[in-house]
């Protein structure tokens, strides 16, 4: 049997790396599901994780991190580890999108899983709607909030001694944590890594290639006399060209 002890620590520094990569995500629910005997454990390492004033950034991956859990929790028929993120799916929320506005820019990925949650079964519609509410007034901060607005590396910095100056964020005049140039940047990418995976999951084709084309058959409307006028003028047109070519 694995240390427990062992079995967190490892743990905990998956998702302190986590990134916006799928195989990051799979790779910590593998894990977790591997030890699904410490579950309780695990998921108390993800809400300290959370918890711990980490980086925004880390936060919103290990928020993406939660659905890829839940989903392959769920698929596995391990609803253990789906129970209690629903019984704490509040408290996630308030740490990775804070009410003081500091995670603002995390409003948006919190909508988007518990979107991905509702849809997978694993959060009821109403406990959606009820988060959604409480989310309106974060979303607010998202323009305002002093801990979004980009600074300059040296920026704020160069009066204060060596020893104070973090590589990642930035304490302002008014003691709100804000984040550096480089951690925007970091953000910046990552989001755009997932609206890329986003658009080639929406482009993505069944196996057998009929899903689409019935889609798109039921969304069509039907044929009237309009587009038979429509497709003469265009053959009309068609041959004009031609005769002047």
């Amino acid at each position: 049997m694995a240390d427990p002890f062992e079995v967190r620590m490892r743990f905990t520094s998956q998702l302190q790396h986590l990134n916006a990569s799928v195989n990051s995500s799979q790779k910590a629910a593998h894990y977790a599901l591997r030890y699904r005997d410490m579950d309780e454990d695990l998921h108390s390492c993800i809400l300290e994780q959370l918890e711990r004033q980490n980086s925004m950034n880390n936060r919103a991956n290990i928020m993406y991190f939660i659905e890829h859990l839940c989903d392959m929790a769920q698929r596995e028929n391990h609803i253990e580890f789906v129970r209690m993120m629903q019984r704490d799916i509040l408290r996630v929320v308030d740490a990775v999108a804070p009410s003081d506005g500091s995670g603002a820019a995390n409003v948006k990925v919190v909508r988007r899983v518990l979107a991905g949650l509702q849809q997978k079964s694993i959060l009821l519609p109403d406990t959606v709607l009820e988060i959604e509410a409480g989310l309106a007034e974060r979303d607010t901060a998202a323009t305002t909030h002093p801990a979004l607005s980009p600074i300059s590396p040296n920026a704020e910095r160069s009066h204060q001694p060596a020893h104070q100056i973090s590589d990642t964020t930035t304490k302002a005049g008014n003691g709100v944590t804000r984040l550096d140039k480089r951690q925007i940047e970091q953000r910046i990418e990552e989001d755009r890594e997932r609206h890329k995976r986003l658009r080639e999951s929406i482009w993505a084709v069944g196996e057998d290639g009929d899903g689409e084309f019935e889609r798109l058959w039921e969304e069509a409307s039907e044929i009237g006399e309009d587009d038979f006028l429509t497709a003469e003028e265009d053959a009309v047109e068609r041959r004009l060209v031609g005769e002047v070519e």
